[in-house]
């Protein structure tokens, strides 16, 4: 037994059919986990409709199955999925709610903190299923609710920001309603983290919106079928896989720290193969969240109303948007369409209401949430630091390409290609993990992007003059013109 599997606790039962098809048996425990999520979805969404149930049995269906889930997949070590909300739950009904918010963010923090360095010390490393996955969203959850728990026993409306007073709760769940969230099966095991009032607007049958299928017609829908983008994004997410499975293996990340690599190939290989790698990782991810997507929306959670065209729109909780973030022209762009909830979360507890260095202060929050791996923390600083950069180029530059469209055009061709370099470029270190080899492998790369975004921060604002802003389209974009051209519907 390798190292990997003595160091897993989750069920045995498919260990022989994970053999037989080339998987490990964590890996074949979450297919089977999300199998059994997206067929259990169905019943939720039918069988305990809202009009067939009260929400106390719908608050226990999801649950009981989410626990069950949770032993399955992690055995005992799924008693964490309990125990962390349990001692979150004590600090809110036990601390001032002026305090409170801030508590249940430290508590739940170092919780996570202790499970993420148990897993480094004794299992580093690995990529294996483990409990701190489940954990870091149901971290979001405690964290996100003891905030808008905050803002609505605290503040007035006109203190809130938009999204605080659409986030706001004003009681404290009861029981079944804050342990039906937290451990709800469609968003256990990969999200998409999903806010305390988006999922009572579930439980209690309110997160449909009736409303014309289209402009032109009086028709009204009240409850779409989620089926066909249900089917939609199973078959996407088996495409990531069958990519990340085939092609992975060609191009692995752990070559970075091949010696040979590092010192007898060019830097522009090195470019070349880092945006290769990186971008097959990433089919992983889309993967998971791709199922959890569809789960979630079988379940009847994420529909956000319709297009223009009448069609039917899935995508209000959504843990990525694939199209958006491969074709993004600018970082942020490829920021808010990766791990969508993490990025409201973020929002909501730390960019919104810090005050000095909000950006900094996120980044390392993410990083702090992901683990301690020395590699996190260089993607996350670099990240702060080019996301500063890409700021002073679009205030400074972009509008200087805004006279035609063919301008445009070039601009968002070249900011496509520099995006996805410096996506590659700072991201291999969080798929490594390590401090050392990645420095190493940034010294023979000459840091060059890295003085490139410190130069541009400095100087651009004092060479190039500032022009007025204009816009040659509301939308524009290589990913908007996918599409408008190809078989992209608008809830990608």
């Amino acid at each position: 037994m390798n190292a990997r599997m003595s160091s897993y606790k989750g069920s045995q039962l498919f260990a022989s059919l994970a053999e037989n098809v080339g998987l490990e048996t964590d890996q074949m425990n979450f297919v089977m986990s999300q199998i059994m999520a997206l067929l259990l979805s169905t019943l939720y969404r039918t069988m305990l409709h809202p009009s067939k149930t009260s929400p106390q049995v719908r608050h226990t269906f999801g649950l009981v199955i989410g626990l069950f889930m949770g032993y399955f997949c992690f055995g005992l070590q799924a008693v964490h999925l309990a125990v962390l909300p349990t001692v979150c739950y004590l600090v809110i009904l036990t601390h001032n709610p002026h305090i409170m918010h801030g508590m249940v963010l430290a508590v739940a923090l170092l919780y996570l903190s202790c499970v993420h360095l148990y897993r480094q010390i004794y299992d580093y490393g690995s990529f294996g299923l483990d409990i701190s996955g489940p954990l870091m969203v149901i971290t979001q959850k405690v964290s996100s609710l003891a905030f808008s728990l905050h803002d609505g026993l605290t503040k007035s409306e006109l203190e809130m920001t938009h999204s605080q007073k659409y986030h706001a709760i004003y009681k404290t769940p009861s029981f079944i309603e804050y342990f039906g969230y937290n451990l709800q099966f469609p968003s256990l095991m990969a999200g998409p983290v999903i806010f305390y009032t988006d999922y009572i607007d579930f439980i209690e049958g309110n997160s449909y919106v009736k409303v014309p299928i289209s402009s032109t017609s009086s028709e009204v829908v009240n409850e779409p079928s989620p089926i066909k983008a249900v089917i939609k994004k199973v078959t996407i997410a088996l495409f990531c896989a069958f990519i990340f499975v085939k092609f992975l293996p060609r191009f692995p990340i752990s070559r970075v720290k091949d010696q040979n690599f590092v010192e007898n190939t060019s830097t522009s290989y090195k470019f070349w193969y880092l945006t290769v790698s990186t971008t097959l990782v990433r089919f992983k991810y889309y993967f998971a969240w791709t199922i959890a997507d569809a789960i979630c929306n079988n379940s009847g959670i994420g529909f956000s109303g319709y297009s223009k065209d009448g069609i039917e729109q899935w995508d209000k909780i959504s843990n990525v948007d694939i199209l958006q973030f491969e074709f993004a022209t600018s970082l942020k762009q490829a920021i808010e369409s990766w791990n969508k909830g993490t990025n409201v979360w973020l929002r909501m507890i730390v960019y919104e209401r810090v005050t000095r260095y909000p950006t900094v202060f996120t980044y390392l929050l993410s990083a702090l949430w992901h683990g301690f791996y020395p590699g996190y923390y260089l993607t996350f600083l670099s990240g702060a630091l080019f996301t500063f950069a890409a700021r002073q180029v679009r205030r400074y530059v972009r509008n200087y390409f805004m006279d035609s469209r063919e301008t445009k055009l070039l601009y968002d061709l070249i900011t496509f290609a520099v995006t996805h370099f410096v996506l590659a470029y700072i991201t291999f270190p969080f798929v490594s993990l390590e401090f050392y080899s990645s420095v190493v492998l940034y010294n023979k790369m000459y840091w060059c992007l890295h003085i490139g975004a410190v130069l541009a921060f400095i100087f651009i604002p004092k060479f190039v003059p500032k022009s007025e802003p204009r816009e040659i389209s509301s939308k524009s974009g290589i990913a908007h013109a996918l599409r408008q051209a190809g078989p992209y519907s608008h809830n990608d």
